[in-house]
This record gives C-alpha cells, structure tokens and sequence, in this order.
C-alpha cells in the first residue's frame, strides 16, 4: 500500500532537512495522486505551483483553468497573460514569485468539446488547504496574496469579501496577507474604463505586497 503524503512529510520533517525546494519536489511529486476530494477524476492531472522556493512572494489563485489543466502550470492562460501584464506593470519579476492555486485540480462541465469552469466549494477548498498549508510552510513567503474569494478562503480560512478586506492582514506565522481581485475578474468586465480602473487597482496591490514583502525580507 502507497504511504499517504503526510507519512512521508512528517518523516522529512522529523529528519529536520533545511531544505525546502527539496519538501517542494516532495510535495510535488505527492500532490500528482492526490484524491483528497472528487475533483482529481474530471481533470486531467494535478497543477501544483511553480516557482522559487524561498521567493519573498507568494501569489494564490482559485483553482486552475482549462489551459492550466493541460499544461500542468498555474497561471498560463487568459487570466494568466493578464496577470503577467499586471506583474510587469507592478516592476515585479514572475520567475521571482511563488505562484499557486487554493485549489489543485480544475472543476469542470464538460459541454460537448468544451469544458466550463465550475467554483469550487467550501468543502473543495478545505480539503486541498493540506497542500496550501505546506507550500506556505515551505516557502515561508513573507507576504501572501489571495487572488479572489477562493483563495482568500483557502489562504484565511474563513469566507470573506474582497472589496471589504483589500489590505494587509496577518495570518499564522507571522506571514502577511493581501487579498485582491483575481486576474479574470477583469476578462469579464466589459467596459474599457472599468478594465483600465481595476487593472490599475490590482496593480497597486500587486506593487503594496511586493513593497511589503522586500521590507520583511531586508
């Protein structure tokens, strides 16, 4: 029988090995069989994060999208390319931050030939905080941002409004917390003017975690 995740984690914590891009390629590798709740058996396979493993900043996302699924890549399609653009406006490198979702697997209905996003649930969200749990723990970011309710639900542990709580807020272990608008969010605006008005709103709290998180790290 296959040792569950936590088995082999908590040994490699028990070993007390400071290193964690090493538990990140652990985590990795375990998170590809993850069955903690149904949605592993409509997507095509687990995308985990991608990034540093002692990058200062960390960004969460919902869950993955279509492209995301077939990539197995957070953040390479659509809401991605937005994201990217925001980062770039932000004077933030991607290849320097932590990038993941709250969420591992990509909740779909398939529609004939297309797949259609689905939110994921509470109970969705509190059984992959597991692995939410450990890439925080590992990385250790000094400020992570909840892209989204979904996020900010997996990130704070509670359901909470995105207008009302944009801002710093501290979460267990002393690591700072921002919640902002998801990428996408904007690809369903239809208004020019709203697009422009809350890009550069998600840029400012793109620019305020980073600034944040160089400060923690200095």
């Amino acid at each position: 029988m296959a040792r569950p995740p936590e088995a082999d984690l908590h040994l490699f914590r028990e070993k007390r090995v400071n290193d964690p891009e090493k538990a990140l390629k652990l985590l990795r590798v375990e998170a590809r069989s993850c069955t903690r709740c149904d949605l592993y058996k409509n997507a095509t396979q687990t995308v985990f994060g991608e990034g540093p493993a002692d990058a200062s900043l960390m960004l969460i996302g919902e869950q993955p999208g279509d492209q995301e699924d077939l990539a197995g890549l957070p953040f390479v399609g659509p809401a991605g390319k937005v994201l990217d653009k925001a980062l770039e406006a932000a004077g933030i490198e991607r290849n320097e931050v932590y990038i993941t979702n709250a969420v591992k697997h990509f909740k779909n209905e398939p529609r004939g030939k297309r797949r259609l996003h689905k939110k994921p649930d509470t109970s969705e969200i509190d059984a992959c905080r597991w692995w939410l749990d450990n890439e925080i723990d590992f990385v250790q970011p000094a400020v992570a941002v909840a892209l989204g309710a979904t996020a900010a639900r997996g990130l704070m542990r509670k359901p909470l409004s995105i207008n009302a709580n944009r801002g710093r807020q501290i979460l267990p272990g002393g690591v700072q917390g921002l919640i902002t608008v998801h990428p996408s969010y904007l690809l369903r605006l239809h208004e020019a003017r709203d697009k422009r008005r809350e890009f550069e709103l998600l840029v400012k709290d793109l620019r305020t975690a980073n600034d944040a998180a160089r400060r923690a790290r200095r």
